[in-house]
């Protein structure tokens, strides 16, 4: 765990980290938002059945107003319990009838009704096109929608486990340019999709590769920092998947075709991926799978861009043999990933990291995708959830660094789960309550989620710690898939799903105790430095 020293004679955190972490960054301000890009291109208008009589082109033409189209809807289409008109069903026979019945619908349900066999009419008041007004995915094919959804987030639990992976074997910055070159081909084809199925297909293949993307960004800065600014470079990244969001929220505000919103956001991937050449990969990495010239080299860059001067007479392969002997030793057999679970402080922290994650996770995702709760301005809540994350990431940097990663993630998972069973208290009728119970609930559920990250990090050692990091977001992902799939336990309570949501955020709170504190702690670099760990603080 002695690589902090070889970046204190690097310059510790100077020029070169800072550029290196404003372009991770920036990455992340552009890819995060695709995770959330359903939202607006798979979102639902108001829609009902086409009719002839009222929706054909000539008949259209040759209208009186609004006054007469009102009439056609009212004979053509029957109304729900809401005394709306159905969304999904239509008149087999147009009811002249109902023109006398002066507001009496008592027989309407003895009327017959059909589906819409000649497709539907869309609101396109929201928006002009989405990818369920271009497939007519409502109705009988409604649940064709969370295909999209499961095909993202199955690639990003495929991705874990493939790229994590890969990036411990062939370097960070070699599988984050492959991914984001074949992210940005998936997203752009898929903006110009002929077919659902080749859709759903292409987003299979962007989220195998985001979860990768992300995963590296995190990694090359944790990896290029001193310990003291590991809390601060993680707050950093979230902050901008923040901005991301609130950028998400506003281009979708302005661009209502689902085709131009999402090639709008992915194209000026290109450019990120050619300034990527310029990236410099993690010297850590190198040394510990035995590449010291390699990564040796590195540092000395880091040490010329940070204005060290004669960074090759202080940083020599001498040096670096010395001050990293045992994790030069130990990278001499490189480490399978059953290594992760033969040791017993390993696989401690491995399965207490995932099921943290796991826990953490559900809540998180049930508060994204349940937004019914804020109200229906989709656009407003976009830019509001990201507003909400910035000073509560912030507070959690505070909290980090002057309590410690441990309770500083008790206090915030429990404050979580608190906040979500308030929730299901307040009545309906009380959405300002509500709205504001909910959205502070999103800020404690964000900053336990970068707690979490942080802390997960540190604990990981740098041998295996992208592998694992894959191993701990795919308990991550499994837990975002889980959450909407919790709200089937509507059928039996409303309250049920939520106060699952809130059980899973305090189960959490309580096995995080279980974890060893990492403030101000050196990054273990072996397994090794992680078994030693448990023997000089054999109360964690």
């Amino acid at each position: 765990m002695a690589f902090h020293h070889l970046l204190e004679q690097a310059g510790g955190m100077g020029r070169f980290q800072s550029l290196q972490i404003a372009f991770h960054c920036i990455s992340i301000l552009m890819v995060y938002p695709h995770i959330l890009l359903e939202n607006f291109t798979a979102a639902v208008p108001d829609h009902r059945c086409w009719v002839h009589s009222l929706d054909n082109d000539t008949v259209s033409a040759n209208g009186t107003g609004i006054h007469r189209q009102d009439i056609l809807l009212r004979i053509s289409i029957p109304l729900d319990s809401n005394l709306r008109p159905e969304k999904c069903r239509r008149f087999l026979h147009t009811q002249w009838q109902l023109l006398h019945r002066n507001g009496t619908f008592s027989n309407m349900s003895d009327l017959d009704t059909e589906p819409c066999v000649d497709g539907w009419v869309y609101d396109r008041s929201s928006f002009s096109s989405t990818i369920v007004t271009k497939w007519d995915l409502v109705c009988e094919s409604q649940s064709l929608k969370s295909m999209v959804q499961f095909s993202f987030m199955a690639g990003m639990l495929l991705g874990s486990i493939i790229y994590g992976h890969l990036s411990d074997r062939f370097g960070r910055k070699l599988i984050f340019k492959w991914c984001l070159l074949q992210f940005t081909i998936a997203d752009i084809c898929a903006s110009v999709s002929p077919t659902l199925l080749i859709y759903c297909l292409l987003r299979f293949w962007a989220g195998l590769c985001i979860s990768s993307i992300l995963t590296n960004n995190v990694l090359l800065i944790i990896e290029w920092i001193m310990p003291r600014f590991q809390a601060m470079g993680m707050t950093v990244t979230i902050c901008f998947a923040s901005v991301g969001q609130m950028l998400l929220g506003g281009l979708a505000f302005v661009i209502r075709d689902w085709h131009l919103l999402q090639l709008v956001l992915t194209a000026p991937l290109f450019v990120l991926f050619l300034a990527s050449r310029w990236l410099a990969e993690s010297a850590r990495w190198l040394i510990i799978t035995n590449k010291p010239e390699r990564g040796l080299k590195e540092l000395r860059k880091a040490a010329h861009k940070n204005g060290i001067k004669n960074a090759g007479d202080s940083l020599t392969m001498e040096v670096l043999r010395s001050t990293m002997q045992e994790e030069l030793e130990a990278a001499e057999i490189q480490p399978p990933v059953c290594d992760l679970f033969r040791t017993p402080n390993m696989r401690k922290r491995i399965f207490l990291l995932s099921f943290v994650r796991f826990a953490i996770l559900v809540p998180f995702y049930g508060l994204i995708l349940h937004l019914q709760y804020l109200g229906s301005n989709i656009f407003l809540f976009q830019a509001l959830f990201g507003i909400v994350t910035l000073p509560a990431n912030y507070v959690a940097l505070l909290a980090l660094n002057h309590l410690g990663r441990r309770v500083t993630q008790m206090l915030f998972m429990f404050l979580l789960g608190i906040f979500i069973l308030a929730v299901t208290s307040v009545p309906p009728e009380m959405q300002t309550l509500r709205v504001a119970l909910s959205t502070l609930g999103v800020g404690f559920s964000s900053a336990s989620v970068m707690c979490s990250c942080t802390h997960g990090n540190e604990l990981i050692p740098t041998v295996i710690r992208a592998t694992a990091t894959g191993i701990i977001t795919i308990a991550g992902n499994i837990g975002a898939a889980l959450a909407p799939l919790l709200m089937i336990l509507t059928v039996y309570s409303p309250h049920l799903p939520w106060i699952t949501y809130a059980v899973f955020s305090i189960l959490a709170c309580l096995l995080v105790f279980f974890l060893p504190e990492t403030r101000n702690q050196p990054l273990p670099d072996s397994i090794q430095d992680v078994e030693k760990e448990s023997v000089d603080c054999p109360g964690h």
